[in-house]
């Protein structure tokens, strides 16, 4: 029985995950607000009523799109791995890399919740909620630094820096390479925020 239950579970994420990876595309495409889940149903090649059934609307499918995001990006342990580095330029730069990688792999995911938060106030709470989190988790790794500015600027700093909105105008608009960008924030983390 756990067998047939496992396999199951199995079926079921990776169902979910195929329609995740669908919509991703068509709200990129075409809107998160316009798509439609008939639309997502046809391109995941799943029926509608299984879609409504494993996710329920489109927020959940949303937040099943950030959750792929987020895993296939790696940040967290990218995050991880830089808090052991003993040299604190070393440690911004790592920063500036993993900043990069989660840009590099999920601009269109930032830009669908930014989309979906204007259209719908729970999703703007929970893009509040989101920008929070980051925000304390930013605090904590800013903590492990000397810095060369109160903790409140450091911070502000930061999120200047590593908006999404930069690295579009940067990447997107004004044709930096990635590798451009990276090596760019870095640069700006460590001369802006190190004594």
């Amino acid at each position: 029985m756990a067998v047939k239950d496992s396999h199951r579970a199995r079926q079921a994420q990776a169902t979910k995950e195929q329609v995740a990876r669908a919509a991703r595309v068509l709200f990129a495409e075409h809107g998160y607000v316009a798509t439609t889940i008939a639309a997502i149903s046809a391109a995941a090649d799943i029926p509608a009523q299984t879609i409504y059934s494993a996710f329920g609307n489109k927020p959940a499918i949303l937040r099943e799109i950030a959750r792929i995001w987020i895993a296939d990006a790696d940040t967290r342990r990218l995050a991880e791995e830089s808090l052991a580095l003993a040299d604190p330029a070393a440690r911004m730069r790592a920063a500036a890399h993993w900043h990069t990688r989660q840009f590099e792999t999920g601009i269109d995911v930032i830009r669908i919740y930014q989309e979906a938060a204007r259209a719908d106030p729970r999703m703007a709470d929970e893009l509040r909620r989101v920008w929070g989190a980051r925000e304390r988790e930013l605090e904590l790794y800013l903590a492990s630094f000397e810095l060369s500015h109160p903790p409140d600027r450091a911070l502000d700093i930061l999120l200047a820096c590593t908006a999404s909105e930069v690295y579009s105008l940067l990447v997107h608009d004004r044709g930096w390479s990635v590798a451009e960008y990276e090596r760019w924030l870095g640069d700006c983390l460590v001369s802006q925020l190190l004594p």
